[in-house]
C-alpha cells in the first residue's frame, strides 16, 4: 500500500483489535470513542493531504522499492535540498494542528529512517539485526503506518541510586525469557503519546536511566517494535482533554487530543525479526547519538516549534487588535517577546540545515547544536508564551459565554454588551475561547507540561551543548590567549 488516505488510516485502526482503556472502560473502536475520535479524525486529515492534487508533490516521493508515492517524511536525506524538502512537508503537517500535535507520524518516520540507514550499527550487536531494522523501516514506509514509541521506565522512587543503576523487574520493562521464537518481555513503560491512535509501537532503550554493565543489565538492554494489538500489550490512557464540547467552545481540545498512555507488557513475545538490539548495553546507551536519530527527530520538533510560535503570535496579534490595546507600550513589549521567540526558532531551524553534513552512514544530517539549542530554548519559551497570552487576555479570558449562550435567554445582552470596535460579540467570544483553550484549559495545561519535558531533560541537553562546542571554543581561546600574551613589539599589540 502506498501513501494512505485518511479513511485507510482509520480503517487500519478499526481492523486491529487492541487493549486500550480509558476512564475504566475498554475502548473497542478509537475512531468513534468519545475523547479519542477527534484526534483520530485530525490525523486522518493529515493523511488526506498526501492525496491533495495541490500538495502531493510536497507530501510524497517515489518509493525506491515500489515506485509508488510514499510519505516524504520517510525520505533518506542525501543533500541539503532533501532536508529543506522534508522540512516543507513536515511544516505542512505542523501548521495543520498549529503545532498542537507534537507526535504526528513524521516524528517517528524520520527517526526510523535514520536508524535504518545506520544498519551497520545494529549489525555490531548481531548481523541479522541490520536486516531487521532495514526491513522494518521499509515495511512501515510501504504501508504508511503510524507509530508511537516509549523509552522511559516507571520508577518506585527518584533517589539517584534508584534512577541510574538499579531496576526492579516488576516495574521496569525487562526480558524474562528467551525462546526460539523471540524474547518475552514484562513490565511497564511511559509515556506513549499517540499510543491509542497508532498501528505499531517502537520500544527504545531507556534514555533517562542509562544501562550499567551489571550482571542483570542485559535484561533491560533491547530495542524492538511490535503491533499495538500484539497479545499481552495494554494501553492505559490518561483522562481525555477532549471533553465532547463543540469546536466553538473547545477549538483545540476537540480537534487535537493526541492522548498519552502508560503501556503494560504482560509477557509479550517479541519475534526475533522485530528485535533490533539485545543484550549489548553500550550499543543501547549510544543508539540515539550514534544513529543521529535524536537530531533527525529534533528537525521535526523544531519545525513544529516554529508553527506553534507563529500560531501563538498570530493569536496574540488578533487579541490586542480586538481589544484595541495594540498601542499600549506594555502590550507591545509582550508581543515583541513572541516575535523574538519566533525569529529565534526560525533562525535555529535554518542554521541546522545550513550547517548540515553527511554523517558516517551517508545521510545528510542537520547540525546537532542548533537543534539542541532550539529544543532547550523552547522548554523555557513556551510556558512564558502561554503566560503572555494570559497577560494580554486578562479578564477577557474569564468572562466567556459558551456557544449555547448565543441562543439562550441572555443572547440579546451578549450581543449588545460584548462587541468591540473591531469585532462582533460572537467574534470576540470565539477568539478568546481559542486563547482560553491555549492558555487556561486542561488541554492548554497539558501542552505546557508536554513542552517542558518532551524536549528532553534540559540539564542533559545542556551537557550535550557543553561537550560538543568546547573542543572548538577552547582551541580558539588558546590561540587568543597566546596572541594576548606575546611580547609587545614596538609598543603595539599587533604586528
Amino acid at each position: 500500500m502506498p501513501a494512505r488516505t485518511g479513511e485507510q488510516y482509520l480503517e487500519g485502526l478499526r481492523q486491529q483489535p487492541r487493549e486500550i482503556y480509558l476512564g475504566g472502560q475498554r475502548v473497542e473502536d478509537v475512531t468513534t470513542f468519545p475523547g479519542l475520535a477527534g484526534g483520530a479524525r485530525s490525523l486522518a486529515g493529515l493523511y488526506d493531504m498526501q492525496h491533495d492534487p495541490n500538495l502531493k508533490e510536497e507530501m510524497t516521493y517515489a518509493s525506491p522499492t515500489s515506485g509508488q508515492p510514499v510519505g516524504l517524511s520517510f525520505l533518506a536525506t542525501r543533500t541539503k535540498d532533501d532536508l529543506a524538502r522534508r522540512r516543507t512537508m513536515m511544516s505542512r503537517w505542523a501548521h495543520t494542528s498549529y503545532g498542537m500535535m507534537g507526535r504526528t507520524p513524521d516524528f517517528l518516520n524520520v527517526s526510523l529512517m535514520s536508524m535504518a540507514e545506520a544498519g551497520d550499527y545494529f549489525a555490531q550487536n548481531r548481523p541479522e539485526f541490520k536486516q531487521n531494522i532495514v526491513s522494518y523501516y521499509e515495511y512501515v514506509r510501504e504501508n504508511d503506518l503510524t507509530l508511537t514509541h516509549t523509552l522511559v521506565n516507571l520508577q518506585r522512587n527518584r533517589r539517584p541510586a534508584a534512577t541510574s543503576r538499579h531496576f526492579s523487574t516488576d516495574v521496569a520493562l525487562a526480558v524474562i525469557d528467551e525462546t526460539d521464537a523471540g524474547i518475552v518481555v514484562r513490565g511497564a513503560r511511559t509515556l506513549a503519546t499517540l499510543g491509542p491512535l497508532s498501528d505499531e509501537i517502537a520500544v527504545y532503550p531507556t534514555r533517562g536511566q542509562q544501562l550499567a554493565n551489571s550482571d542483570e543489565a542485559w535484561r533491560y538492554a533491547f530495542a524492538f517494535a511490535v503491533p499495538c494489538g500484539i497479545p499481552g500489550l495494554k494501553f492505559l490512557c490518561r483522562e481525555s482533554y477532549d471533553l465532547g464540547r463543540s469546536q466553538f467552545d473547545h477549538p483545540l481540545g476537540s480537534r487535537f487530543e493526541e492522548m498519552d498512555a502508560i503501556v503494560f507488557f504482560d509477557d509479550v513475545l517479541v519475534p526475533w525479526e522485530r528485535v533490533f538490539l539485545y543484550r549489548d548495553t553500550d550499543l543501547c546507551n549510544e543508539i540515539s547519538s550514534a544513529t543521529n536519530q535524536y537530531t533527525h527527530s529534533g528537525h521535526q520538533v523544531v519545525t513544529k516549534n516554529v508553527a506553534k510560535c507563529e500560531f501563538v503570535l498570530g493569536l496574540a496579534s488578533l487579541m490586542v487588535k480586538t481589544l484595541g490595546s495594540e498601542s499600549i507600550p506594555q502590550v507591545q513589549s509582550l508581543v515583541a517577546e513572541l516575535i523574538e521567540d519566533l525569529e529565534i526558532m526560525k533562525a535555529l531551524l535554518l542554521a541546522s540545515e545550513t550547517g548540515a553534513a553527511l554523517d558516517r552512514w551517508g545521510v545528510m544530517c542537520p547540525s546537532r547544536i542548533p537543534i539542541t539549542v532550539a529544543r532547550n530554548q523552547f522548554i523555557r519559551m513556551y510556558p512564558r508564551m502561554v503566560e503572555i497570552i494570559q497577560l494580554l487576555g486578562s479578564s477577557s479570558l474569564m468572562a466567556l459565554p459558551a456557544e449555547a449562550d448565543f441562543k439562550g435567554p441572555l443572547a440579546q445582552h451578549i450581543e449588545q454588551y460584548m462587541d468591540t470596535d473591531t469585532a462582533t460579540s460572537k467574534e470576540r467570544v470565539q477568539l478568546f475561547r481559542l486563547a482560553w483553550d491555549l492558555a487556561c484549559s486542561a488541554f492548554g495545561s497539558r501542552q505546557v507540561l508536554y513542552e517542558r519535558y518532551f524536549q528532553g531533560d534540559w540539564m542533559r541537553n545542556a551537557s550535550v551543548l557543553v561537550d560538543e562546542p568546547l573542543v572548538v571554543t577552547e582551541s580558539l581561546a588558546a590561540k587568543f590567549f597566546t596572541f594576548l600574551t606575546r611580547p609587545l613589539r614596538e609598543g603595539m599589540f599587533f604586528s
